[in-house]
């Protein structure tokens, strides 16, 4: 009976998980594109934290839970990185992070993955969903997501004297990642 047993347990599948990564912030860039006055510009944040567990085999079981210093978006204009720091816009004194958290993978038959989940910016917490591209090479990995936000769900620039700001915001993430 014991027998039975042992390869009754063996054969069970064993419970997928994801693979922990760590995040090489020195390779590493989570950047956005707007646009003012009908021209674009490119940013990046320089400072955010990201806890990636993911496999590709599996995407399900997969949670990215990332917190971004909103003080530290760069723009190349210290003008309009003032304005993005201020009341306006991301409030960094009163909001000085955001936060996105996945809830769910999907992986479609032709095998785009995407990942859906909530971002919280300035209290606002919405329903975001990312394009995911995950490239696996024994232990390094590249992560890329991208995703487009309507800037004034999180409200951002709301006010009338900011009517000559774009309404949608791309945002595209590059992850060079280590198992760990």
């Amino acid at each position: 009976m014991l027998r039975i047993l042992t390869l009754a347990f063996l054969l069970l599948p064993a419970a997928a998980s994801a693979r922990d990564w760590a995040v090489d912030a020195s390779k590493s860039t989570l950047g956005f594109k707007g646009s003012y006055q009908g021209e674009t510009f490119d940013g990046t944040f320089r400072k955010f934290d990201a806890t990636i567990a993911y496999d590709a085999a599996d995407p399900s079981t997969g949670k990215f839970d990332v917190t971004v210093d909103l003080a530290s978006a760069d723009t190349a204009s210290a003008e309009r990185d003032d304005s993005l720091k201020g009341s306006d816009f991301f409030a960094v004194s009163k909001f000085p992070k955001a936060h996105f958290v996945t809830e769910s993978f999907a992986k479609a038959a032709d095998g785009r993955v995407t990942a859906r989940g909530k971002l919280t910016i300035r209290d606002q917490t919405k329903p975001v969903t990312l394009e995911v591209t995950f490239a696996e090479t024994g232990n390094t990995a590249t992560l890329d997501v991208a995703t487009v936000l309507k800037r004034a769900d999180f409200g951002l620039g709301a006010g009338s004297d900011w009517s000559d700001v774009g309404a949608d915001v791309s945002v595209h993430g590059h992850l060079t990642l280590t198992a760990k």
